[in-house]
């Protein structure tokens, strides 16, 4: 069955039934004639990539393991019955080619900084990737987008481990994989991504653990290391628009935040914003080397059963000391025609809650026995 769409085109039906057909006036509660299946969507970058296209009227599958509540919560981002949510194991083709068989948008979210006993660096970011993309080729999804790293490199420089990050390395053979599987593939490379939950800027804003003796520990304190952070909401948007555009088919575009921060002065902002320093503590970014056992306290924190806390590892230590670097070829978010948010604006807001004084007077919510700090007139909550 041919329909014609609005720009003329004519688009085959995958399902030629009338339940394919668009329907409603737009908006969330209508139905834009899209499926798409998101793998991953349960992590931090989820609630934004499915915010977009929900809105729009895309009907939008999860697949998830583990904990059920973990996917639950992303039922508000869609209408009624628009949101389905699947059990999943990367590994069961059957249940892939069963989340994505009614779709015609994938989008491949999965990854992980950190290995386990049931998946490895290669498990998820190769072996897994490939799979979800053959499967989807063989079940004629008509776009396939895939989430990679901006520094994706086949030998990554070493910053402080030996032989580089083995996660920058797993993804871009996990690229390779993809292309050969899927070569209409849509590719993203995302630099730093902050947000609401994010797992960089608000962790080293309030975990303990990432302090040691009052200090934030850096290599060669981030003075030599660039990052351009960029707000998952606008990556949502960037992911709808290669949704919306045929023409994103088959490319790689890097996401990455308009302004470039050397790393030492994020972290010094972070503090001036959060206000973690005290008169009689203060807090500061210090070199690494100068604490010679914190190597070893990484290695010990990631041997323990779980996640890593506050994703202290040696392999998440390394990629947060890691420099974003872009390619001149490849084209960026502003290339789609969006247009960013303000960096310091959206941090600030994203890491408001985190200030001490405004922890203080939650407390004091509850126990008006607790005096207010002095200065907390000085900020605005």
């Amino acid at each position: 069955m041919q329909i014609r769409n609005s720009s003329n085109d004519i688009k085959i039906l995958k399902n030629p039934t009338t339940a394919s057909l668009p329907r409603g006036t737009g908006g969330r509660s209508s139905f834009n004639g899209k499926v798409c299946t998101i793998f991953g969507c349960t992590g931090f970058l989820g609630k934004y990539i499915i915010s977009p296209l929900a809105k729009t009227g895309t009907q939008i599958i999860i697949p998830h393991c583990g904990n059920n509540y973990e996917a639950a919560r992303l039922k508000v981002n869609g209408d009624l019955g628009q949101i389905i949510f699947l059990p999943m194991d990367l590994r069961d083709e059957d249940v892939i080619r069963n989340s994505v068989k009614y779709s015609n948008v994938v989008i491949n979210l999965i990854g992980r900084n950190w290995e386990t006993k049931n998946y490895t660096y290669k498990d998820v970011h190769v072996d897994g990737a490939a799979r979800i993309a053959r499967i989807c080729k063989e079940s004629g999804v008509e776009r396939l987008i895939h989430f990679s790293h901006l520094n994706a490199s086949p030998q990554p420089k070493p910053i402080f481990k030996e032989g580089g990050s083995k996660v920058l390395k797993a993804k871009y053979y996990g690229e390779q994989a993809v292309k050969r599987e899927f070569p209409n593939v849509t590719i993203i490379r995302p630099s730093l991504i902050y947000g609401s939950g994010d797992e960089f800027m608000q962790a080293y804003c309030y975990s303990r653990w990432r302090r040691v003796m009052n200090n934030l520990l850096l290599y060669k304190m981030g003075k030599e290391c660039i990052k351009m952070p960029i707000h998952g909401k606008d990556v949502g948007i960037g992911v709808a628009a290669c949704v919306e555009d045929p023409n994103t088919a088959g490319k790689t575009y890097q996401f990455v935040g308009e302004h470039a921060f050397i790393l030492y002065d994020l972290m010094t902002w972070l503090i001036k914003k959060t206000n973690i320093h005290h008169k009689h503590i203060n807090h500061v970014v210090v070199d690494s080397k100068y604490f010679f056992f914190y190597y070893t306290y990484l290695k010990i924190l990631e041997s323990m059963p779980g996640a890593p806390i506050s994703r202290l590892c040696t392999e998440c230590y390394e990629m947060d000391n890691t420099s974003d670097t872009v390619r001149p070829e490849l084209p960026m978010l502003e290339d789609l025609g969006i247009k960013q948010a303000n960096f310091e604006a959206m941090a600030e807001f994203e890491i408001k809650y985190y200030n001490r004084f405004a922890i203080q007077m939650v407390a004091n919510r509850f126990n008006p026995y607790l005096p207010i700090p002095e200065s907390v007139n000085d900020y605005n909550f």
